[in-house]
């Protein structure tokens, strides 16, 4: 088991994570927390080398990607940098990568009755106004949980606040920072139920942000 104690805060900087070898020729992993060593929950960045592929498979309790280079697919198609989607429990496909591509990849998460097949181009969507300077953009919402995408402009602080459920975020660009510390590129950050913190950042920064889930 990896960091399955939900009641911790974690921070990883991906970027400065070895790549370990999966079952699959060419297809590479940066585990960031994992229940079983091939079942169960698991958080991931994943890569494909130019060429890889991985065989058919289904994911019991639900899959949700987010390419974030190169050009992931599968038979319903391909997926470039900035493709979020969610595969529900039931959904099969043999996903493989002719250029290579780097995902971040959550397994067996989905909560119960939650069956959507969901694909977005977040390229493609608009950004929504938040509170203060941020931009929001929805990605997935079933009861108490929420995932989105958030741009931060430059200077933007926002005020301390506690999170109700936890609080995950991945950080896509810039840097991410609060009282603890400074979150660069490719860092992932799991604050649990209940946790606080006051973040700003300095330069324009973009985050995946998943709450209420923990």
């Amino acid at each position: 088991m990896l960091n399955m104690s939900f009641d911790k805060k974690v921070v990883i900087n991906t970027e400065q994570q070895a790549w370990v070898a999966s079952p699959k020729a060419g297809v590479w992993r940066k585990p960031l927390a994992r229940e079983d060593a091939e079942r169960g929950h698991a958080t991931s960045i994943v890569k494909f080398d130019a060429g890889a592929t991985f065989s058919e498979h289904d994911h019991p309790l639900g899959e949700e990607i987010l390419v974030l280079s190169g050009v992931f697919s599968d038979h319903t198609g391909d997926y470039h940098a900035g493709s979020y989607f969610r595969n529900p429990e039931g959904f099969l496909h043999a996903p493989y990568s002719k250029e290579g591509c780097v995902i971040l990849v959550k397994l067996h998460q989905f909560q119960g009755g939650d069956k959507e097949h969901l694909v977005i181009d977040t390229h493609q969507q608009p950004w929504l106004p938040g509170i203060g300077g941020l931009q929001v953009m929805p990605l997935h919402q079933h009861l108490g949980e929420s995932t989105a995408l958030v741009k931060w402009p430059a200077g933007e602080k926002f005020q301390k606040h506690r999170h109700f459920g936890g609080e995950e975020i991945f950080v896509i660009s810039g840097e991410f920072i609060d009282e603890h510390g400074r979150y660069p590129k490719g860092s992932w950050i799991r604050s649990p139920h209940l946790s606080e913190h006051n973040p700003y950042v300095e330069q324009e920064t973009v985050i995946l942000v998943k709450v209420g889930h923990l």
